[in-house]
């Protein structure tokens, strides 16, 4: 049982004693179906704790905090601005992207986006399970989404890395001191004049990752694993 992790968002020390909430007690007590004494993981941005269950009532499981496991996480920043695309290719995307490092989801509007609105809760849902389940620490934020101008007129200090379709170039140069931001278009990709305006983003640069069009998670899960590489 000691490979169960469970994300909890208050604050955590040793001896801490506390509940976990009714979705995450049903999962434990019947998915999981652990048992008093047992001991499982909980984790935050703190750290991870290791903590024995104490008590078990209808709806609640009560746990102590008995030892600290492991540090808070550093990681590179990693930011995805995407263009939201249908539902079960989105959560595919979002999932892996959260288990290869993303560290920040930027929703980005732009005039070929087909979806325009987002689930933010169950977004949310799908980042916590991918980080319990992948051994993460820290969870991704996911920002609001924008439009494409905004975000470029944003004046950030990233290194972009746009997915180019009309780019021949197959490298790329990556920061260890600022976030390494992808960019992956919509479904039809950006117009014309949004790939001058990305192209003229201060320090953007272009990638082809493939002789083939690749789906936009396809797109995703690729350029994340490239990077990984290179700041590795």
């Amino acid at each position: 049982m000691s490979n169960i992790r469970i994300f909890y968002p208050e604050k955590l020390s040793i001896n801490l004693e506390t509940n976990l909430n009714k979705s995450q007690s049903h999962y434990l007590l019947k998915v999981m179906r652990i048992k008093q004494g047992q001991t499982f993981s909980v984790f935050n941005k703190s750290g991870e704790w290791k903590s024995i269950v104490t008590e078990i009532s209808k709806s609640s499981l009560y746990f102590k905090v008995v030892e600290q496991l492991r540090q808070k996480d550093k990681e590179q920043d990693i930011w995805l601005a995407f263009s939201p695309i249908k539902s079960n290719y989105f959560n595919f995307m979002i999932q892996k992207a959260t288990e290869l490092g993303v560290t920040k989801f930027v929703p980005i509007i732009s005039e070929r986006t087909i979806v325009r609105k987002i689930n933010n809760e169950r977004l949310n849902k799908i980042v916590i399970e991918s980080c319990e389940q992948s051994n993460r620490i820290n969870i991704p934020s996911i920002e609001k989404p924008q439009s494409l101008d905004k975000f470029l007129s944003n004046d950030l200090d990233i290194n972009l890395i746009f997915a180019d379709l009309n780019t021949n170039n197959k490298k790329i140069k990556i920061s260890n001191s600022k976030p390494n931001c992808l960019l992956i278009g919509p479904e039809g990709d950006y117009s014309a004049d949004e790939i001058k305006k990305i192209l003229n983003f201060k320090g953007s640069q272009s990638i082809k990752l493939s002789d083939n069009i690749l789906r936009s998670e396809t797109a995703v899960i690729s350029a994340i694993s490239v990077i990984n590489y290179l700041q590795n």
